[in-house]
């Protein structure tokens, strides 16, 4: 498999977090998309991602798949051997698809939003309104307080078990700090989730 991604993005990051968990990062080829130069937008790009979007990866016989998940599932379902990232029972799986869409919408769409609103770095591509980016700002805001909460009494989001949902909060957690939102002094279960994570192997990839 070949991985087109900008390694400095989220996305890219979670997929490489999950194949590292997995065992599976020295298998795969690694291609570096400029997006600030505009590689995703060339034909080349745009014929593996109509979208125009990292990461994609190309498999074996040709086929291009985007988006972050479609990737991870493509990877649970060809080597399901442990860890299941993703779930082994249906109640599990249930409960981190439920994980994964909650920090898609509340908390990568407002930090991405932010990102893109007001830092200006796809301004000669899109229109820009820093209001909003402002007001999506707060919105992750208040996901952080939400998902310090969660973890009061628990490891990880599902309980002692890491997952996907976990990879997905840590990258975008992170990526936060880009927007300048930063982990308050007071949500020191988020801190110790996020210190928790940091130091797995699959964090420095």
């Amino acid at each position: 498999m070949k991985i087109y991604e900008t390694a400095t993005a989220p996305n890219p990051r979670r997929v490489r977090m999950f194949l590292a968990e997995k065992g599976l990062l020295d298998q795969v080829e690694f291609v570096q998309i400029d997006i600030a130069k505009g590689e995703n937008l060339t034909s080349e790009f745009v014929a593996m991602n109509p979208m125009k979007k990292v990461p994609v990866a190309v498999l074996d016989d040709g086929t291009a798949l985007a988006e972050t998940m479609a990737i991870c599932r493509y990877v649970e379902a060809s080597h399901p051997e442990a860890p299941a990232l993703l779930g082994d029972s249906a109640k599990e799986q249930a409960v981190i698809e439920q994980w994964l869409r909650w920090i898609d919408f509340y908390l990568m769409t407002p930090v991405g939003m932010c990102f893109q609103h007001t830092s200006g770095y796809f301004k000669d591509r899109m229109n820009c309104f820093p209001e909003y980016g402002q007001d999506c700002y707060g919105a992750a805001e208040k996901f952080f307080v939400f998902l310090n909460e969660q973890l009061a009494d628990k490891p990880y989001l599902l309980g002692d078990k890491f997952t996907a949902a976990d990879i997905n909060a840590f990258c975008t957690v992170s990526f936060a700090r880009v927007v300048k939102l930063r982990i308050a002094d007071e949500q020191t279960h988020l801190q110790a989730w996020f210190d928790r994570i940091s130091e797995r192997p699959s964090a420095k990839v």
